[in-house]
């Protein structure tokens, strides 16, 4: 679980945004949203959270939800700047994001 801290400081950078963090694993497939940033719940990145940062998962990136798999929502499909990837909810609980206003 994060710290405290760590959630303040998230709640903070989107706040700044004029939004909200929230997990990325929790958007549906039509979402769009801003990264906020990786955050590790061990205090140094995992492989696979080093690996999201190098996919293009930094601060100030906007991502979308192309699609997702039924049953069950997963894997699902994000479109990462001009990068499209499939990946499984539990691997992007790492990834804190700020929605952004649906399209009109």
């Amino acid at each position: 679980m994060e710290s405290v801290a760590t959630i303040e400081f998230l709640e903070a950078t989107a706040a700044a945004r004029g939004a909200e963090a929230v997990r990325l694993s929790s958007l549906r497939a039509g979402s769009r949203a801003t990264v906020v940033a990786v955050v590790t719940e061990h205090g140094t990145l995992s492989a696979l959270e080093r690996r999201l940062l190098e996919l293009g998962f930094v601060n100030g990136e906007q991502i979308e939800i192309i699609a997702e798999a039924r049953p069950g929502r997963d894997p699902f499909v994000i479109r990462v700047g001009s990068t499209t990837l499939a990946l499984r909810r539990r691997e992007v609980q790492s990834v804190w994001v700020s929605p952004l206003a649906a399209r009109s």
